[in-house]
Parts: C-alpha cells; sequence; structure tokens
C-alpha cells in the first residue's frame, strides 16, 4: 500500500521541469482554461500538457509522453485515489479514445487497474505516476497562501474499492451544482487526511514521552472544541468524519466547505443512525436510474439520508 508523495524529497532533480518556458502551460492559460473547463481543476498547478498531441514530461531521469486528456486523467485519478475508468471517459476530448488513453497510461507504468465490476475497471496511480505529478507541481504567487491538492498512489482499503470509487461521481454531482450556483471548487480534502489531523491532535502532548501508554491525553472538551473547529458533528464523545470535504468559494467569492457522503444499501444500524445526523450531503448507490431530489430517480432504502443518488 502506498500514501502520499513525501514533501521531504521534493528536491529531487526537479529544476529540469522548472526552467523550461511555460509557453501555452503557464499559470495564465491555467487559470482561464479552469474558468471554461471543470475538468482541469486538478491539473491548475501542476505544468502538464494541455494539447491534444503527446508531449514529453520529465520526472527525474524518466520522460514519459502524455496529452491533455491523460494529464486529466492521472491528477484526478491521484486527486481521489481510485476512479473507475468509466467516469475517466467524461475527461476525454472528443477525439480521443478514453481505453487507448488508459492503456496507454497504464503501459507508461503510471497507472494499475484492477476489475471493478463485469464491465468496469478501478484505476489508482503508482508511485512513479505521483512523483510525475509532484515533480511538475509549479508555484503560482497569487495562491501560495492555499492549501495544495494532495495526490495520492496505491490502494488504501481493497475492501472499501466499490464504495471509494462512488466518492468522485458524488463530487461530480456537488461540482455541478456548486458551479451552477456560481461556486468554484479549489481543492478536495479526503477522511483520511482529516483524520490524519484529529490523531496528531489527540496525541500532540504525548510526544516525546517515554512513559506514554499511547492512549490520547485530551478531554471530551476539548475533543468538542476541536470537531467545532473542524466544522465536524461531534456526537456522543465521538468525531464524525466525510467521505470527502469539497473546499470551495462561493458566487461573492467567499471560502465554503462542504462535506459529503455516500451510503450504500449495507448502510445498517448505528451507522445510518450517524449518516443521517452528521449533517453531511450524502449521495446513496442505487442500481437504475440516477436521480436528485425532487427529481425521478429510484427511492434509495434510506430516504431520510440520501439527498441525491448515483449509479
Amino acid at each position: 500500500m502506498w500514501d502520499r508523495y513525501d514533501p521531504r524529497s521534493g528536491d529531487r532533480d526537479r529544476d529540469t521541469s522548472r526552467d523550461r518556458s511555460f509557453g501555452s502551460r503557464g499559470s495564465s492559460d491555467r487559470d482561464r482554461n479552469l474558468e471554461c473547463d471543470p475538468r482541469d481543476l486538478f491539473t491548475r498547478d501542476l505544468d502538464l500538457p494541455r494539447e491534444r498531441e503527446r508531449l514529453p514530461v520529465r520526472e527525474r531521469d524518466r520522460v514519459y509522453e502524455i496529452n491533455d486528456t491523460e494529464s486529466r486523467m492521472l491528477a484526478t485519478t491521484g486527486a481521489f485515489r481510485v476512479v473507475s475508468e468509466g467516469d475517466l471517459h467524461d475527461l476525454r476530448d472528443d477525439s480521443d479514445n478514453p481505453r487507448r488513453s488508459v492503456r496507454h497510461l497504464e503501459n507508461e507504468g503510471l497507472i494499475r487497474t484492477s476489475p471493478l465490476c463485469s464491465n468496469d475497471r478501478a484505476v489508482v496511480l503508482t508511485e512513479r505516476g505521483r512523483d510525475l505529478l509532484e515533480a511538475n507541481r509549479f508555484e503560482c504567487p497569487e495562491r501560495s497562501h492555499e492549501p495544495r491538492q494532495t495526490y495520492y498512489a496505491g490502494l488504501r482499503k481493497p475492501r472499501e474499492l466499490t464504495h471509494d470509487t462512488k466518492v468522485y461521481r458524488a463530487y461530480q454531482r456537488a461540482e455541478e451544482r456548486l458551479r451552477g450556483q456560481g461556486g468554484r471548487v479549489r481543492r478536495v480534502v479526503f477522511d483520511y487526511e482529516l483524520k490524519r489531523e484529529y490523531q496528531r491532535f489527540l496525541h500532540e502532548r504525548n510526544r516525546g514521552k517515554k512513559d506514554c501508554d499511547g492512549r490520547p491525553d485530551r478531554e471530551p472538551e476539548e475533543i468538542a472544541r476541536w470537531a467545532r473547529e473542524h466544522e465536524l458533528p461531534y456526537d456522543d464523545g465521538h468525531v464524525h468524519f466525510p467521505d470527502a470535504r469539497i473546499e470551495y468559494d462561493d458566487r461573492d467569492g467567499w471560502p465554503q466547505r462542504e462535506d459529503i457522503e455516500v451510503v450504500t444499501p449495507h448502510y445498517r444500524g448505528a451507522h445510518a443512525g450517524a449518516a443521517a445526523k452528521s449533517g453531511f450531503r450524502c449521495y446513496a448507490v442505487v442500481t437504475g436510474m440516477v436521480g436528485g431530489r425532487g427529481g425521478g430517480g429510484r427511492r434509495t432504502a434510506h430516504p431520510r439520508i440520501a439527498e441525491e443518488l448515483i449509479r
């Protein structure tokens, strides 16, 4: 299992990509493209090809050739850790063959696929794929104060593969709705990032203690306050985390957050109750038609939990 790129190795011969002229791949073009095409969100701060023809991209002593569709596929997969191949088809240009693009990235050693269902596959980045994204980041001065999008490689929980691939689909629904309201997504944060920060908070006072027994040294009031500060629900002594948090600017430019949760037909008992009380915007996985609130989609087994339905 792989995890995030280690920033401590961040100076690994990246000057090669920094020194070349950005040309049509510069920051101003990225921002203009982002205004027009939400598919480019996760490539916004990457110096990757924007053209339909494949161009060379370097990571240390390796050189790969990718085009605009493949740039989107790599960045989107890295941002969400795992995406279904069928959903990646939405990132293509009309002239591109999506399966050919996936096959090319796999042959280049940048992604890995595994069976998801009878007619689809799950896609994850390899370490080389993630390293390629990290090596081709560039710093945009006007956004230097903003947290960066994290990219991941490898599977985190193979048993939850089907659930995890639906998070991207729920994000697509949410992004389309937010964009329709004049919003603009900045980045996506996932439950394991929030949980990692929570664990650091819980054990902060134990660092360096030789006699530490490994248990957190926090009072319930402190935990409740941490949850409020991070706009997370706290109930019955527990902090609840969404599958993903979308950070965006509203139509007036104010920073906002929306937490999304994917609920499956297997939600039962306390798990279903927690989802219902969380305040997260929930998306139910159903087989059949897709519908939104007030639309014509099939009803979910938990209608009070799910606000929108996804396949």
